[in-house]
């Protein structure tokens, strides 16, 4: 009954670590004794793939709780260009909420997160194509970077460097990493990075293969180190394979929830460089104190600890603790001493029950602000331990205190700080500037790598423990209680003083109609007057030109309306909100990303918002929509007139379902959505009595019905990954491209990311196909958009990118959409 419960409590603080991300970590008497473990241990790996889940989490978890080395992942991509099973959110904004995920991944896990500059731009076929797209030069210096910095023995691959078969980016970050592990320990490249670190060179590279996929290296396993990665870990209660499922689930937003198991698994490492080892790869580098000079006195004094740690009374273990890092602080090699001394320090934290929090009593602030923030201070141990002090982490301003923290006696108190008038915005760093296609753009050397920004503002205090001076940096958080979850921490960050909203990330006015647009304001500071102004071409015509406005609270929100007139043309325009404050200009926009998983993210991008006037003639049809993993279609699709209603908790009756002309699904229903296991059928009788029912794509997996179509059809993988490849009409009388809109060639202009994706590979007669193209050297694929007559009505089937091109505002996009939605009509 108790190992059932002590595996719940472990259990249990995992998903808090996930929902809570940045709740303080209270380490329990298991998690003490493995980090006195790993004291033992100066190794580190680095794992190697391209995007957020590529990583194996169970060699990971392996890595780092049972060799106890400091297990890395360096990502090459943040995973902006996928899809998002959970919302709305694509590109830049996906990337930051797939960063989050990564890196509770690795809290769960207790790996370490890297990321290169590079963009994840899409499905990418080959390397080839993707060393055109991404900068080759710069992506292969970050890996060089944090090799350096972080200074692993062994690198491991998740892909390997054969082409063909494999996603074109998983397939480079393979060819990167063996660049990278010759390139270095070499003094003449990249010499930029010397200036912070110095050369270093891993002792060997090895490709974890395919567990999922037998490869030919993986047919005969006798050349290959094998490794167990389903061990049990008594003091955690789980195996690792266990604790690797509560990670690989931090990936919500790909639907990468997993189930435990337990028992053996084996994992497979192909020697690719360096040093062969032949049954453990750290058989060929010693990962113990031997390698340090004076270490062997330090290791026996790391066995002593063991020896006499009590989870009953851990502080009994302090002076020996003390006496090491007096210890520690004496070697000579520099990395190991602070990587050491760090891991201590927090194993002190740890065994004394301290705690110490800065909370501010607002989530956001703006520079040159003054901040009241909430010091709590106690030590839940019997050891001595004064505060000494409390300043902000590389500011001078410093409160004296030499105040005696008592077992378990607390302490509350205020400080008063202001932020600085220089300070940066708590823009995530690799999104502060504008970037291509293909890498984002940072200039900042000690940046680069990081899987998020530094805390906004921290606080080191400084305490005398056991008349031994130990200084710990805490971030300033904001926190609050929730009737539901209880308590919920947010990061605290640095805000500009005034955000401009403008409604809609696109907007699309059709024809030469006017649009009433609404611009929201919202103060950042208490006492804010100033004006607002959206300034546009001059073929766009603005009414009024600008407003004077008085906000008084910080936090309190302003509306306006601003009537806005297209050009006569078709046009393209960029739109921007600027407010004036005395002599200052700002125009920054706010977007919030909240999901329970991840710490809330503020993201304050430029406040342009694409404006497009489009000649576009449509029909008045009423239409239904049902969500699958997240789009804004149906937001796009009322832009320009139409009523869309969402029914996926509707009864799917003949007296609904005929209240409308045609019914969306959106993209991945198939995937997400189980009552169409059931109701699928409904939604083919709608079209046999003269409904027109529109399928975007699919994956070709994971289908909740095989039953989705009147006549056969076969899902594929393929996919078209080049945005601009040239499409060719094939059917050029079809009635879907010619009414209400006259679709040629040139509405396929300006299409972004991708064509399509996972096209039809295999169809009946009963489908007519209406367009036709391919990527550069590959056959044509003719499934990216098929139409049936089923009965009365239309059944369509369309695995062009729609979600990704109506929210970019792609002219040519809109015209064949609004097509498919009134197909039919010409014939009535």
């Amino acid at each position: 009954m108790k190992k059932s419960l002590s595996i719940l409590l472990f259990i249990q603080l995992l998903i808090l670590t996930i929902a809570l991300a940045q709740k303080p970590t209270k380490y329990n008497s298991a998690e003490i004794q493995l980090k006195l473990q790993k004291l033992k241990v100066l190794g580190n790996v680095l794992y190697v793939a391209a995007h957020p889940d590529d990583e194996n989490t169970r060699l990971i978890t392996y890595m780092a709780n049972e060799k106890k080395v400091n297990a890395g992942y360096f990502s090459f991509t943040r995973g902006d260009g996928g899809q998002n099973l959970i919302g709305p959110e694509i590109r830049d904004e996906l990337g930051v909420i797939r960063t989050q995920e990564l890196l509770a991944a690795r809290r769960i896990d207790h790996g370490q997160q890297f990321f290169s500059r590079a963009v994840d731009f899409g499905y990418s076929k080959n390397p080839d194509e993707t060393f055109t797209i991404w900068d080759r030069e710069k992506v292969l210096g970050d890996l060089v970077w944090v090799i350096r910095r972080f200074r692993p023995e062994i690198i491991i691959t998740r892909f390997n460097t054969v082409p063909g078969g494999n996603h074109g980016h998983h397939t480079a970050s393979a060819i990167l990493a063996a660049e990278a592990f010759e390139l270095a320990g070499d003094k003449t490249k990249y010499t930029d990075q010397l200036n912070y670190v110095k050369p270093w060179q891993p002792t060997s590279l090895y490709w974890n293969t395919y567990w999922w996929r037998k490869s030919d290296y993986q047919k005969d396993t006798s050349e290959l180190i094998s490794i167990d990665v389903g061990k049990f870990n008594k003091l955690l209660g789980l195996s690792y394979t266990e604790i690797a499922a509560l990670s690989r689930s931090s990936h919500k937003s790909q639907g990468f929830g997993a189930t435990g198991s337990r028992g053996e698994q084996m994992e497979y490492l192909q020697y690719e460089l360096g040093a062969k080892a032949e049954n453990d790869a750290f058989e060929v580098v010693d990962i113990s104190w031997n390698k340090i000079l004076g270490g062997k006195e330090i290791n026996d004094q790391i066995d002593k600890l063991l020896e006499i740690y009590n989870p009953n009374k851990p502080e009994a273990i302090l002076s020996n603790l003390i006496t090491l890092k007096n210890s520690i602080e004496k070697i000579g090699d520099d990395f190991w001493k602070q990587k050491k001394l760090s891991e201590i320090d927090e194993i002190v934290y740890a065994v004394t029950g301290l705690y110490l929090e800065a909370k501010a009593g607002d989530f956001t602030a703006c520079p040159g602000e003054e901040v009241v923030l909430n010091i709590e201070a106690i030590n839940r141990s019997s050891s001595n331990i004064i505060l000494k002090k409390v300043k902000l982490k590389d500011l001078h301003d410093v409160s004296d205190y030499s105040m005696p923290l008592k077992n378990n006696d607390l302490h509350n108190f205020q400080i008063n700080i202001n932020i600085p008038g220089n300070s940066a915005y708590s823009q995530p760093y690799w999104l502060v500037k504008d970037h291509d296609i293909g890498t984002f753009e940072v200039d900042d050397q000690l940046m680069i790598g990081k899987g998020e920004n530094d805390a906004a503002v921290s606080c080191e205090f400084t305490l005398s423990i056991e008349d031994e001076e130990f200084v710990f940096t805490r971030p300033v958080i904001y926190k609050r209680n929730d009737p539901v979850r209880g308590e919920v921490y947010r990061p605290f960050v640095i805000a500009p003083p005034v955000l401009a909203n403008i409604e809609g990330s696109v907007v699309i006015f059709e024809n030469h109609a006017y649009q009433n647009i609404n611009v929201n304001i919202r103060a950042g500071k208490d006492q804010l007057k100033g004006t607002l102004m959206l300034d546009l071409p001059e073929s766009w015509n603005v009414e009024p030109k600008s407003y004077n406005f008085e906000l008084l609270q910080k936090g309190e929100k302003g509306l306006f309306n601003f009537k806005i007139t297209p050009p006569d043309k078709q046009e393209t325009a960029t739109a921007r909100a600027i407010v004036k404050l005395g002599s200052e200009q700002f125009q920054y926009s706010l977007e919030e990303i909240n999901y329970d998983h991840i710490p809330a993210q503020m993201l304050f991008n430029s406040s342009d918002v694409k404006f497009v006037k489009l000649d576009l003639e449509k029909g008045n049809e009423k239409v239904a929509y049902i969500t699958g993993a997240g789009d804004n279609i149906p937001k796009n699709l009322r832009q320009i007139g139409y009523t869309v209603d969402i029914i996926n908790d509707l009864e799917f009756s003949d007296e609904i379902l005929d209240q409308y002309d045609v019914i969306i699904l959106g993209i991945r229903a198939l995937n997400t959505v189980e009552r169409l296991k059931f109701d699928f059928d409904k939604l083919l009788e709608f079209v046999k009595r003269g409904g027109n029912l529109i399928m975007q794509y699919n994956t070709s997996h994971r289908l909740v019905t095989e039953n989705f179509a009147p006549y056969p059809l076969k899902l594929s993988r393929d996919r078209i990954t080049v945005e601009g490849s040239k499409v060719k009409i094939l059917n050029p009388n079809h009635p879907v491209l010619n009414y209400p809109n006259k679709i040629n060639e040139n509405d396929f202009d300006d299409w972004v990311q991708e064509r399509g994706l996972y096209f039809p590979g295999n169809w009946s007669e009963e489908y007519e196909t209406i367009i036709s193209a391919h990527d550069p050297g590959e056959k044509p694929l003719d499934g990216g958009l098929l139409i049936a007559k089923y009965g009365k009505g239309y059944y369509i089937y369309s695995g062009l990118s729609w979600f990704r091109e109506l929210p970019a505002g792609v002219p040519g996009a809109y015209r064949l959409f609004v097509n498919m939605i009134s197909l039919g009509k010409s014939e009535k």
